[in-house]
């Protein structure tokens, strides 16, 4: 899931947004229920050229546009795209409730959605079973965005897990809210009291970061992270899979990741799955840690040599603790776009899309269901540069250039070719493609 807004420029080419993987809900807006294992263009629903940021939930995305217009599509039923019914949208449709509200970024968590607009306030829709929406003693859902009052502050900043989200305000303050964090806490830090953040309803400052500045925060299904302005990254929560780089089972508060992880190096943006994160440095480089049973780091487990658990009285230490070391990968290094899903991930290099990771729902767009181990060039896209790029938990966005239209004496040229052609009986088959495969099937899990 994207979880961090893009700052790539839209280019004045054409362009148009295209998208696969997962489909149960209608979440890819193209109209049907069934998974998409290649790449599919979706008819305009906006000025694709005026995207600013996309993003995805657990079966639900949006789309924010240059003018902060919102669009979403796909699961509903607990009004996670904010339309006032709970009918699930298998189109992307405007948020009419917040037209004349610019927003600015928008985060979706598994059942929820959180609005950052562009005046800084928060506003919160879907499920609110585990406090999520930051509104306490509020209903069990929202079907349209109601704005979270308790966060006075301008925020500039938000994220959105399993069941929690995050805030970083202006003054670089850390909020947190819902309770996904507390019950996997209490069980792996007992005796302990948990810090208020993690078992609030409403939004908490998080402890620990009183001497840094937040500038950016981001979530996965069971633990939080929050990025420095002077490029420092802390986490807390759950490190079952590692992603907390640590050898404790659970950091109750935020423990900042040494600079010696990131070769010294400041980092300058992250992204979070539900159990890896990813990572990108001042000089390009990318890192990943966490979770890699499905290739979702991209690259080789390292040796578990060397390492000892830490003792602690929790039956669950980190599992595959030797995976939560950051680790480079090199051929993503300049990526200008990332986004991360539960357990797959696209990024663009060069105007490559890029793809690696769980691939069960034809996510990483290859056209097969076999997870990928390391990045590799989505084919299908490979004659339109890819802009921008987002991820839901089971399906992939991304906003390409489409290759420019050939001109009119171009036209004529190509007729007259053919012509000859016909003439010598040539067949010239270099520029036909093979059609895309978009077959298939229901999905039962997102």
């Amino acid at each position: 899931m994207e979880l961090k807004p893009s700052s790539s420029d839209a280019t004045s080419a054409p362009a148009a947004l295209f998208a696969w993987g997962a489909n149960s809900y209608g979440q890819l807006g193209l109209g049907h229920k069934e998974d998409v294992f290649l790449p599919q263009q979706l008819n305009d629903f906006c000025k694709p050229g005026c995207v600013r940021s996309i993003t995805g939930g657990g079966g639900h995305s949006a789309v924010v546009t240059d003018g902060g217009s919102l669009f979403v599509c796909g699961l509903n039923k607990d009004g996670q795209l904010g339309l006032g019914h709970t009918e699930d949208a298998l189109y992307f449709t405007p948020c009419k409730s917040l037209i004349g509200c610019p927003i600015q970024q928008v985060a979706c968590g598994w059942d929820f959605t959180i609005i950052l607009t562009e005046n800084g306030q928060v506003l919160s829709c879907g499920s609110n079973s585990f406090g999520q929406l930051g509104v306490p003693h509020g209903p069990r859902r929202c079907v349209v965005p109601q704005a979270i009052e308790l966060l006075r502050e301008e925020v500039v900043s938000v994220a959105a897990g399993l069941r929690h989200a995050l805030a970083a305000t202006a003054s670089g303050i850390v909020f947190q809210w819902g309770t996904g964090l507390a019950s996997s806490g209490r069980r792996l830090c007992p005796g302990q009291t948990l810090p208020l953040f993690l078992t609030a309803e409403e939004p908490s400052s998080v402890t620990g970061l009183e001497n840094s500045k937040a500038i950016c925060v981001v979530a996965g299904s069971d633990h939080s992270a929050s990025l420095t302005d002077s490029g420092e990254l802390y986490v807390w929560g759950s490190n079952k899979h590692g992603q907390l780089a640590s050898q404790a089972a659970f950091l109750p508060v935020p423990q900042k990741i040494e600079a010696h992880c990131f070769q010294n190096e400041k980092v300058t943006a992250v992204w979070s799955g539900w159990t890896h994160l990813v990572a990108q440095t001042e000089t390009g480089k990318v890192f990943t840690w966490g979770r890699a049973d499905y290739g979702q780091l991209g690259r080789k487990l390292e040796s578990e040599e060397g390492w000892r658990p830490e003792k602690q009285s929790s039956p669950l230490p980190c599992s595959r603790p030797w995976e939560s070391m950051p680790s480079s990968l090199h051929c993503l290094t300049g990526a200008t776009e990332i986004s991360c899903g539960s357990e797959h991930n696209l990024a663009v290099i060069g105007g490559a899309c890029y793809s690696w990771g769980w691939n069960e729902h034809g996510m990483c767009g290859d056209g097969s269901e076999a997870d990928v181990q390391a990045p590799k060039p989505v084919q299908a896209l490979r004659s339109s540069p890819g802009i921008l790029v987002g991820c839901g938990a089971g399906h992939s966005l991304a906003l390409c250039q489409l290759p420019a239209l050939p001109s009119p004496d171009a036209s004529k040229d190509a007729k007259s070719q053919e012509a000859t052609d016909k003439e010598t009986g040539r067949k010239d088959n270099q520029n036909r493609l093979p059609k895309a495969n978009l077959t298939g099937a229901e999905m039962g899990v997102l």
